[in-house]
């Protein structure tokens, strides 16, 4: 939702006495107009541009001015403040600093922006800064701490849970991902005596018995700042955990945008086999590029015990997964066995406790006919060079003939819904640079809207024919593994060096994040190294506000069931975070496709300048273009047209509003008044900058869960 501005519009001048007396009124001024945007001022550091990013993955407006851009526009009582239709307008609802002041002493601008705040009541957050007097804090060498804070777990206090932080319930972990990296810094302190500060977050000072702040809220010649002491990149865990707080104080719970932690999870393959790994062979026999003639495929796949413990698991997480079948599996392996499956007996029998995708009949390749005759495979040829193309009628096959077993299965189906075996039909590099042309065409024959993509892939959304496809993240949890010690010899051979009887991929793609510095212990290497880090991962991808869905295979449910080690440590250290007013959410597939096109048309709309919207008083207004859903966020009691706004998550309402012919118009409850903001225009003292704030080299450079 940035706006970047690269060119001076106005000129400094008159700053404070311009913001100090936006007019001359009767007695009783009408209240100002506040715009629903959000000024970020950064110095290119990790600390603005994780805020930022924040605001923007939730859709929240804003405008950033780059310190380091001799072009920028200079902030001035006129950049920050005008009138509309006779009414005193604040072009920013909050302000956003790399620090309690960035500019040079006695800058006009940190006047201006001070002015600013003290007469329409607007809150600045300084993203990372030094403890010291000016920020309410007495400085760290005064009984306080400067340091590595990795692997330190913070608090959120009374006061931080009574207000923007509400939302967590537990502690606040810092990553500490590498022995050898540093990867967070901050400066622990207490406040100055007689300063009205308050600490939201904090951590013990090391070889003292007292807590030092991290994030506290400092008000001062009315004004209000959130001080932030730790430094921190977007990615971080310690940030993620706290992003919605600082957005949420910012703004006084009123803002653009909505924020939801989500969690979904796709399980492909069901009702088939999946093929085992081999690890004398480090191929998988029955794979195309598995050619070694003493390769034997040895399936996997689960059994009614299997479902069995599916079931139970779900209700006692009170967590639904999404089943991708395969009707030929079972149909197959009822010719096999007599007519028996009691796989797909028991699956059946429970099916109302899943959720059911299209997965095609067979899992056939759908993109180009594949030339096995090479490794790696390469797509076949006519005699005049062009590819061979999967016809539009197999394609269509493959998806109505398993629509039709499942609507004959009673299994509780979206055939709008699907998901084509190893995402095929999609362009794959190298080998095929482009879709199938006959796949469009067939997902229209069969009525398919939603069509899965490889997240690793295509991690954008895109239109296929009438279908809009739904990035999927692939955990590394191997389809080709239904036991544990198989999982890590793949591990092993894929992410060590040749040397040391691996792959070579690490060598060859030194970018490679999960790279191994020795051979995991085929015994332990499972439960001590893969599933702390893939749980890691997969709530980065939760606490990010990402909706898109994860996947594993149904071979992953079967034997050791190696999957519920990590899906249980994602649930349980959400559990242990956060409060139970925000609960994950877990969307059915085309709901998530609805959640990102939505937010894709809004981003669209805002970029273009399409949406106005403001505040004044408890008044909320929203105008934006037809057919582009409203994102909102609001406080408890807010209500439209008399009754409740949106849903409740987090503390707050929100809710996406669909578009009217008339402007989106919200009342906010008494509480959510203004504190100050009465136009006094009494200045406050602008102090010297900052200190340098140390930014160590794991936020610079984010470091892996793995520490390589």
């Amino acid at each position: 939702m940035k706006r970047t501005l690269g060119t001076t519009l106005l000129t400094t001048g008159a700053l404070i006495a311009a913001l100090g007396a936006p007019a001359a009124h009767a007695a009783d001024p009408p209240p100002p107009r506040i715009d629903l945007r959000v000024l970020v001022v950064s110095d290119g550091g990790p600390a603005t541009d994780a805020i930022a990013a924040e605001l923007d993955t939730a859709g929240t407006p804003y405008t950033e001015i780059d310190l380091t851009r001799p072009d920028r526009p200079v902030i001035d009582a006129g950049y920050l403040a005008d009138t509309v239709d006779g009414r005193d307008r604040a072009r920013f609802q909050a302000v956003v600093l790399p620090n309690d002041n960035p500019f040079p002493a006695n800058s006009p601008e940190m006047a201006a922006l001070a002015a600013y705040e003290q007469t329409y009541d607007i809150p600045q957050v300084d993203a990372y800064t030094y403890a010291r007097p000016e920020t309410g804090l007495q400085y760290p060498v005064y009984g306080g701490y400067s340091g590595s804070v990795d692997g330190v777990r913070a608090q959120v206090t009374d006061a931080g849970r009574a207000g923007a932080f509400g939302y967590l319930d537990g502690p606040v972990p810092f990553e500490d991902n590498s022995p050898t990296v540093g990867e967070s810094y901050a400066y622990l302190s207490t406040p100055m005596a007689g300063a009205d500060f308050t600490p939201y977050v904090q951590a013990p000072i090391p070889g003292t018995a007292k807590q030092g702040s991290l994030v506290g809220e400092y008000r001062h010649d009315g004004r209000r700042e959130l001080v932030v002491t730790f430094v921190y990149n977007q990615y971080q865990q310690q940030f993620r955990l706290l992003a919605r707080g600082i957005v949420e104080w910012m703004t006084g719970g009123v803002h653009l945008g909505a924020s939801r932690n989500y969690f979904a999870v796709h399980v492909d393959d069901v009702l088939a086999a999946d093929d085992r790994w081999n690890s004398t062979l480090n191929c998988t026999p029955g794979d195309v590029d598995c050619t070694d003639p003493n390769a034997t495929p040895d399936p996997i796949r689960m059994t009614a015990a299997d479902v069995d413990h599916a079931v139970t698991w779900q209700r006692e997480r009170g967590f639904t997964l999404d089943l991708a079948y395969n009707a030929a599996g079972s149909v197959d392996h009822r010719e096999d066995n007599n007519g028996a499956d009691p796989l797909a007996d028991r699956f059946l029998a429970e099916r109302a406790e899943f959720r059911w995708i299209n997965h095609t009949y067979t899992h056939a390749f759908l993109g180009c006919e594949q030339d096995t005759s090479v490794v790696p495979w390469r797509c076949a040829t006519n005699a005049d060079g062009s590819t061979k193309w999967v016809s539009r009628t197999d394609v269509a096959d493959e998806i109505a003939h398993n629509s039709a077993w499942g609507r004959s299965a009673g299994l509780p189906l979206d055939e709008d819904e699907l998901v084509t075996g190893e995402h095929s039909g999609l362009r794959v590099l190298p080998q095929q640079p482009t879709d199938n042309p006959n796949l469009a065409l067939a997902l229209a024959d069969t009525g398919v809207s939603w069509l899965a993509s490889d997240n690793s892939r295509e991690p954008d959304q895109r239109q296929v024919g009438p279908a809009t496809t739904i990035p999927r993240y692939p955990m590394n949890v191997f389809y080709n593994a239904g036991r544990a010690a198989e999982q890590v010899d793949e591990y092993n051979w894929i992410y060590t060096s040749r040397a040391q009887g691996g792959s070579g991929i690490c060598e060859d793609n030194p970018d490679t994040t999960t790279c191994l510095p020795e051979p995991l212990d085929t015994a332990t290497g499972y439960d001590r190294h893969i599933v702390p880090l893939e749980r890691q991962i997969a709530l980065g991808h939760v606490l990010g506000n990402d909706p898109k869905p994860h996947f594993i295979h149904q071979s992953n449910l079967a034997e050791d069931r190696i999957a519920y080690p990590v899906l249980d440590g994602v649930l349980d250290t959400y559990g242990t975070l956060f409060a139970q007013n925000t609960p994950l959410v877990n969307l059915r597939m085309k709901d998530i496709g609805n959640e990102l096109k939505r937010r894709a048309s809004w981003r669209s709309a805002v970029n273009a300048g399409q949406v106005t919207a403001y505040r004044i008083g408890d008044t909320v207004t929203v105008e934006s273009p037809a057919g582009v859903d409203v994102p909102a966020t609001m406080p408890e009691g807010t209500t439209r047209d008399g009754s409740a706004f949106g849903e409740a998550y987090a503390g707050e309402r929100s809710a996406w509003t669909a578009a009217t012919a008339t402007a989106l118009t919200l009342t906010l409850p008494q509480s959510a008044a203004p504190s100050v903001g009465t136009g006094t225009g009494a200045s406050a003292p602008v102090t010297a900058p900052a200190p340098d704030a140390r930014v160590p080299e794991g936020v610079a450079e984010p470091v892996s869960p793995t520490g390589s």
